[in-house]
């Protein structure tokens, strides 16, 4: 009897040991992964993400959650990369200017003059998902799915149809800006270096006149307000994704591991409906409220002109040219 009783209690314990751990599932603690974004409270990406929020907590029994730090909060991307590398954040969701800070290559999905619809992009993506994959994985991060964020185009007060009209111009560019930073260098322009949370206040004084954006960004963050001109064309597509500390991706179990990447998947996806549908919807409603549209078209040949010599320049520096005519053919086909 007494042998049986000792048996029923290893038994009993054993059913609550996680098979390849010694920790009893009782006592794991639940994971909250922080993760912020330059995306407004409210704004679409925000809905999205507290919807995956609530797709993750469900399908792992509340043992994971994502808690997102909206709006710039954390600072600029410059400064989430600074956290994450630093303990103090666990992933981002960031558009191609905070990616390239971890792997530079990437950059070359954002070049002028070569990605105008989506379904190029989506193949460039395609194609080259697991390079990258790789190449943030080397870098200790995962990447859990790609964003939008809409059409590239030129707003400004004043009006440009030329390349060369940007050398009267106050252009804005990201702190960490590479690729406009370059083309304002073949136009001959010089860029105003500010973060995004800067560049309301700088519209508002006047020390800018001149932004790249998506519709959906300039309506986001209420540049459109201060702006009075955008082109009617755009010149790329604007891109991000959301990347995860590869050690805090690690160090979740399998089912949690697949249940955080399955929902990224559908979460990323819902978000691509939804901004490219919403991109559109905001540049329609930006022009119906007084922004003028600019026509680059007459002068498409110098514009193109400039986009190439910046995609040459850049080349052998930020990413390999191989790298690039492989982008370039995915875009063509």
């Amino acid at each position: 009897m007494k042998r049986r009783f000792l048996a029923t209690l290893l038994i009993a314990a054993a059913a609550f040991v996680v098979p390849g751990t010694s920790q009893p599932v009782q006592s794991q603690e639940a994971v909250e992964l922080r993760i912020a974004t330059l995306a407004p409270s409210g704004s679409r990406w925000d809905e999205v993400f507290q919807a995956w929020n609530q797709s993750v907590k469900e399908a792992t029994n509340n043992q994971v959650s994502l808690r997102f730090y909206t709006g710039g909060s954390q600072g600029d991307e410059r400064d989430f990369v600074r956290k994450m590398r630093a303990g103090q954040l666990d992933g981002a969701a960031i558009t191609s200017t905070g990616l390239g800070l971890i792997v530079r290559q990437l950059l070359v999905l954002g070049v002028p003059g070569v990605f105008t619809e989506y379904r190029q992009i989506d193949r460039a993506r395609r194609r080259l998902a697991r390079r990258f994959e790789r190449k943030f994985e080397q870098a200790g991060y995962k990447l859990l799915g790609w964003g939008d964020v809409g059409k590239a185009r030129l707003f400004s007060t004043r009006e440009i149809t030329r390349p060369a009209d940007l050398r009267q111009a106050r252009p804005w560019a990201w702190t960490d800006d590479v690729l406009w930073s370059e083309f304002l260098s073949v136009a001959g322009a010089n860029p105003v270096r500010l973060g995004v949370p800067e560049v309301y206040p700088a519209l508002q004084t006047r020390m800018v006149d001149t932004v790249p954006a998506s519709a959906l960004a300039a309506v986001s963050l209420q540049w459109y307000t201060r702006l009075r001109y955008v082109s009617s064309s755009n010149s790329g597509i604007l891109i991000g994704a959301t990347i995860l500390k590869g050690d805090k991706f690690d160090a979740l179990s399998d089912e949690h591991k697949t249940a955080l990447t399955e929902t990224a998947t559908r979460a990323h996806r819902a978000l691509a409906r939804a901004v490219r549908r919403d991109d559109n919807r905001a540049y329609r409603t930006i022009t119906r409220r007084g922004l003028s549209e600019l026509d680059f078209e007459p002068h498409a040949a110098e514009w193109a002109e400039a986009a190439t010599e910046t995609r040459n320049r850049l080349a052998g520096r930020v990413y390999p040219r191989s790298l690039l005519e492989r982008v370039e053919a995915a875009a063509a086909q």
